[in-house]
């Protein structure tokens, strides 16, 4: 089963193009570490919330812009063995001497995807959460994400992806559990649909909202005032 690991990350907005040659030197490690996929998303439609929100997930400061990233591994066994050789490669290291962002603000964890649709292929623009959800609730949360990943892929998107916490460690600075406001007998939930451009994205969205399916849904048996989402471009997109 897919194992994701997932990264919010603030990045001076004048550091972009640096940023951009900083994780494309990554791609060749990453590759001989047995990801599938590496992508990089640049936020573009990121709101604030009343709670939290994705901006102060990474205690965002001015000029600077949210990313939202993921690694994608053939399982959590090549994930902790990557990990596990990355905090030993001297080029690992040696990257990090001059990261263009403040690493000790980037949250990152691992999860395990429950629910992948869609057909595939280059997106354009997407759309990320991070919701907290009650641990007992996790098939209820599978089977609902599931139908609405159909409506989803019904409305134009190309890949919807539902990942549940697995290791989600607490941080120095910012961590997923305090983003989330986690409570006790909660995880995380990270997920991300892929669209081919923003135009349908915002279309889809308009025809989700307008269905009938989605205003006679049940509750969605998570606080969704402590969902945090935003709209992104990809920035770099490599299948490995």
């Amino acid at each position: 089963m897919t194992y994701v690991e997932g990264f919010l990350t603030p990045v001076p907005t004048a550091n972009k193009d640096e940023y951009i040659r900083h994780a494309n030197s990554a791609v060749p490690l990453f590759k001989s570490l047995g990801a599938t996929r590496f992508v990089e998303t640049w936020g573009d439609d990121v709101p604030d919330g009343k709670l939290n929100d994705l901006k102060k997930s990474v205690a965002l400061e001015d000029g600077e812009t949210v990313l939202l990233s993921w690694l994608e591994y053939p399982d959590k066994a090549t994930r902790d063995a990557a990990n596990e050789k990355m905090m030993n490669d001297p080029a690992m290291q040696e990257m990090g001497k001059d990261m263009p962002f403040d690493a000790k603000r980037m949250i990152f964890s691992g999860f395990e995807t429950i629910v992948e649709a869609g057909p595939g292929g280059t997106p354009g623009y997407v759309d990320g959460y991070v919701i907290p959800v009650p641990t007992a609730n996790k098939e209820a949360y599978r089977a609902k994400a599931e139908t609405v990943a159909g409506m989803f892929e019904e409305f134009g998107a190309l890949r919807i992806v539902e990942n549940w916490s697995d290791d989600t460690p607490d941080g120095k600075v910012t961590d997923y559990n305090r983003a989330t406001l986690k409570e006790a007998g909660e995880s995380v939930v990270y997920s991300w649909v892929e669209w081919p451009d923003k135009a349908t994205r915002d279309a889809g969205w308009g025809k989700l909202m307008e269905d009938e399916r989605m205003q006679n849904a049940e509750a969605p048996g998570f606080d969704g005032k402590r969902m945090m989402w935003g709209g992104f471009v990809p920035i770099l997109d490599e299948k490995l």
